[in-house]
């Protein structure tokens, strides 16, 4: 067996290779490759799920969480959003070779800027095998190369998603090794690929903190992170109550294992005697468990005290901390501190308010009147999602085609030799 340093650094020979016949690909081309892979996605349906069975049965031995086990799962209805997601991204403009800002300079000299791949990224995420065609698709479309390094718990289903996108570019006449699987769970994998600034241009890390502080400590790669989703829901002073609850529900409860969950709703001090007795059998019959702070179990007695902690937790559970605060101020300063600057959301009729919310809550999504469950790169209309970042350089937010580009500056003379 090839030593695990060997295979790593092959790999990124391999991705920097790759990159060379990618930049060169016709959108027309990179698009066949695309729609090909999604029909050998519908075709193996059946085999993903029989691996994907394998995946499932190992990791609940292995006493995985149930959010765990959520992410993990491969049904008809995921395997078909990553299809329709692929199909998608087949009908976005191209940002490759976009060319913006061309304007004359006093020296005569054409001066604009164009978009280009950023080269080989490598992407390390934990549980969601779809991570594995979404991240395939994106950096393909976007002419980059992509080695990706799923989780242990879901190696067969990324085995056979890989499967899948190789028999695609190969039919498309693409180099395979323009997406490349680490076959292999040796955790010091992770460790290699981060390590190698010769061949690996960035690094996106999707999973819990532990992976996200290990990548960040021995990372000599860029990295843009995807941090934990401690995503909150303020319901204002103005608040259509109606409105409030459904947003409040569908933002815990839509899946619980995503980083959009909402985690903390908090609540102006002035609705809450109306509002808590309307969510709180909501949350009750979806067997969500309510923490509170002093003021919320004044009109909810049985509440488990929330603590300190509580704020600051993702709970990737049916675990929802509630506060009343005093105005929208305290709302504000509340998710800028106990926050993960990821999605978080304001419930109010009031324009003022909602101006406010959106421009002094330091997330890399702010809603008006909407759950942060939408949260997510698809909604968006990217196609789909490289990650969540929650960095503010190179790219924040969902990472979409966009995001996976850079810019050069490009200069157009006309046999100028001095300047002046």
């Amino acid at each position: 067996m090839i030593p695990i340093t060997e295979y790593i650094q092959q790999l990124g020979r391999n991705a920097r290779m790759a990159t060379r016949e990618l930049v060169k690909a016709p959108t027309k081309l990179k698009n066949l490759a695309l729609q090909l892979i999604a029909e050998q996605l519908t075709s193996a349906r059946a085999y993903i799920k029989q691996q994907n069975l394998l995946d499932l049965k190992q990791s609940k031995a292995h006493g995985l969480s149930d959010a765990m086990l959520d992410r993990l799962t491969l049904t008809d209805a995921r395997i078909d959003l990553m299809i329709t997601g692929i199909k998608q991204i087949i009908t976005l403009a191209d940002p490759v070779g976009e060319i913006r800002d061309l304007k004359y300079v006093p020296s005569g000299l054409q001066i604009g800027k164009m978009r280009s791949p950023i080269g080989v990224i490598g992407i390390i995420y934990e549980s969601r095998p779809n991570v594995t065609i979404d991240a395939a698709a994106l950096c393909l479309k976007s002419a980059n190369a992509v080695i990706l390094r799923g989780g242990s718990e879901a190696i067969h289903s990324n085995r056979a998603i890989a499967d899948c996108i190789q028999q695609g570019l190969q039919q498309a006449g693409l180099p395979t090794n323009a997406v490349q699987l680490v076959n292999t769970i040796d955790r010091q994998a992770v460790d290699l690929l981060v390590s190698m600034p010769e061949y690996v241009n960035v690094i996106i890390p999707r999973g819990g903190k532990s992976l996200i502080q290990r990548v960040n400590a021995t990372a000599k790669v860029p990295v843009i992170m995807h941090l934990d989703g401690n995503c909150h829901v303020y319901v204002d002073a103005m608040a259509d109550l109606t409105k409030a609850a459904t947003i409040a529900i569908n933002a815990k409860c839509y899946r619980y294992g995503i980083c959009g969950a909402m985690e903390t709703l908090l609540i102006h001090k002035s609705i809450a005697s109306e509002l808590l007795p309307i969510i709180s059998p909501l949350f009750a019959a979806k067997g969500v468990e309510l923490r509170g702070c002093e003021q919320t179990r004044k009109y909810l007695p049985d509440l488990i005290p929330a603590t300190e902690e509580d704020w600051y937790t993702e709970y990737m559970a049916a675990i929802l901390a509630i506060k009343i605060v005093a105005d929208l101020e305290q709302a504000i300063n509340h998710i800028n501190k106990y926050g993960s600057h990821h999605t978080d959301s304001i419930v109010t009729e009031h324009v003022g308010a909602v101006h406010r919310f959106l421009a002094e809550v330091d997330s890399s999504s702010v809603m008006h009147n909407a759950p942060t469950c939408f949260a997510d790169g698809f909604e968006y209309g990217l196609g789909a999602e490289i990650g969540i970042s929650t960095n503010k350089l190179h790219v924040r937010g969902p990472v979409g085609l966009e995001g996976l580009t850079t810019e050069k500056y490009i200069v157009l003379g006309d046999g100028f030799t001095t300047r002046g």
